[in-house]
């Protein structure tokens, strides 16, 4: 990653162009009437190939999602971070900012491909970069993929995500390309469906578990 890079934040990242109210914070959601602080969400690319979609993917994401007024969202391209090939006996400076990012988000969102029926070996680096980082927060998916649409590979991540203590969704988002590439308009009013309905669930159980956090300690 260059070196003059931005370390991710709540306030330089994807949100920066929103309109806020007069405290610096954003204004009270129309769609859901929430007027409370926003929830933190990482949405974290899962993908490092060359020539992926990945990074596409993320973008038609981000631009559902950041509509909504009671949500703050900060984008974790994991193939902008230069993580170790071998795990080091100290955390690199990137693997710190990584797990730092992960520890001031109250939800996740994962992009993730499907790669031989599981997920990319980059993004099982990343998740365990943080541990206590992740534990009592939501986690939603965005997959795709030719044919299953990358279910296998949120299957999957569905295990590793309760070992961590977190919370996965029930919906997600799932793309088959094999049928309907992304900028198909024919399929168009079902993924925003499905987007909206992740976010609905993400932001209740963002909510729910803030204030479970704030009245006793998590026990693992």
């Amino acid at each position: 990653m260059p070196d003059d890079r931005a370390m991710p934040g709540w306030t330089d990242g994807v949100t920066d162009d929103r309109e806020t109210d007069e405290t610096g914070r954003n204004g009270r959601n129309e769609e859901t009437g929430d007027g409370g602080d926003p929830l933190r969400v990482a949405v974290i690319i899962g993908s490092t190939r060359e020539g992926r979609i990945g990074d596409a993917v993320g973008r038609w994401f981000v631009e559902r999602a950041r509509v909504r007024g009671e949500l703050d969202l900060v984008v974790l391209d994991l193939a902008e971070f230069d993580f170790p090939v071998h795990y080091p006996e100290r955390a690199t400076e990137q693997m710190t900012e990584f797990a730092g990012a992960i520890g001031e988000a109250e939800a996740f969102v994962v992009v993730t491909p499907e790669y031989n029926r599981s997920f990319p070996a980059s993004l099982k680096q990343a998740i365990d970069f943080a541990y206590d980082e992740w534990q009592t927060k939501p986690v939603g998916f965005v997959s795709y993929g030719h044919g299953s649409s990358g279910l296998y590979a949120v299957e999957q991540l569905r295990s590793v995500f309760t070992e961590l203590h977190t919370v996965t969704l029930r919906n997600g988002v799932a793309l088959d390309f094999l049928h309907t590439p992304l900028e198909d308009h024919a399929g168009a009013c079902a993924r925003d469906r499905a987007v909206r309905l992740m976010l609905d669930q993400l932001g209740w159980w963002g909510r729910a578990l803030r204030e479970a956090r704030a009245v006793r300690p998590y026990v693992s």
